[in-house]
């Protein structure tokens, strides 16, 4: 015989199995496939995006160091249109609005500034605001500057943040919530910062006090 007894019970326990549950098992199994083969696409998606970005991101780079402001704002803009969801779109913003800058076409490099506030992560963003709130202040629409440092900031950036706000208020004359904004930046701003003496020189030339260092013990 083929198969004894026991083997022909295990085939016919089996076969009752699969009349019950092997239509969920296939599709069960086919699910976990499809997952799968999702997943791997979304991964070699992803890689793809970010190869293609990176070329792009490149061509800024060439466009910056050619000072071909104009090439340089169109890479930027079709790497925010196919690529905005990668850190280079961001990057490349940031590296715009500095090349308008340096170009005197500050309706530009705003434009590229309020790009990365909106669309960048957490530490972009806060760069573009402070950034976008200096040209701000340089035009004198500081409620507009202060309006665009409102919100949460990451701990990392609230120092600089703090620090642009204190001289959007002193531009105001508005020296009492100065004090508070720097007084504010120093004590988000680490000690070994070199950056933190300007903030402290500003903060005492509007009548701020600095506590002395203690001694150690």
């Amino acid at each position: 015989m083929a198969y004894d007894l026991e083997e022909q019970e295990q085939i016919a326990t089996l076969k009752a199995w699969w009349d019950k549950y092997g239509n969920l098992t296939s599709w069960v199994l086919i699910a976990g496939l499809a997952a799968y083969s999702g997943f791997t696409g979304w991964n070699y998606y992803q890689r793809n995006q970010s190869m293609q970005a990176a070329a792009l991101y490149d061509e800024v780079q060439a466009a910056v160091t050619a000072k071909d402001n104009a090439k340089v704002l169109r890479a930027a803009g079709d790497m925010e249109s196919k690529f905005g969801n990668t850190a280079y779109a961001s990057m490349s913003a940031l590296v715009a609005a500095k090349s308008s800058f340096e170009a005197n076409d500050l309706k530009s490099a705003k434009a590229q500034l309020q790009w990365a506030a909106e669309h960048g992560g957490d530490e972009f963003k806060a760069v573009a605001k402070v950034r976008l709130a200096g040209l701000l202040l340089d035009e004198k629409a500081y409620d507009e500057a202060l309006k665009v440092l409102a919100g949460d900031v990451s701990p990392q950036f609230a120092g600089s943040v703090a620090d642009r706000k204190g001289d959007i208020l002193v531009a105001q004359n508005k020296l009492v919530e100065a004090r508070a904004a720097y007084q504010a930046a120093l004590d988000a701003t680490d000690k070994k910062n070199p950056g933190r003496q300007l903030i402290q020189l500003k903060f005492e030339a509007i009548g701020g006090s600095v506590p002395a260092a203690k001694d150690a013990a």
